[in-house]
């Protein structure tokens, strides 16, 4: 029987520590762990995709 991909095998998204440093919603890690346990950028202090400065 065939499997997927293991859910922890997933890549961690690296964040921008020094954006990361100050924020109190992830407290400076950058990354955030959802409901579902997945790592998401946090989208308090990390740019967005298009690099405009906005959050994701």
């Amino acid at each position: 029987m065939a499997h997927g991909v293991p859910h922890h095998a997933l890549p961690i998204p690296r964040p921008d520590l020094g954006l990361a440093r100050d924020c109190e919603h992830c407290l400076g890690w950058g990354t955030v762990v959802t409901r579902d346990g997945e790592h998401q950028l946090c989208h308090t202090c990390q740019p967005g995709p298009g690099g405009d400065g906005t959050a994701v």
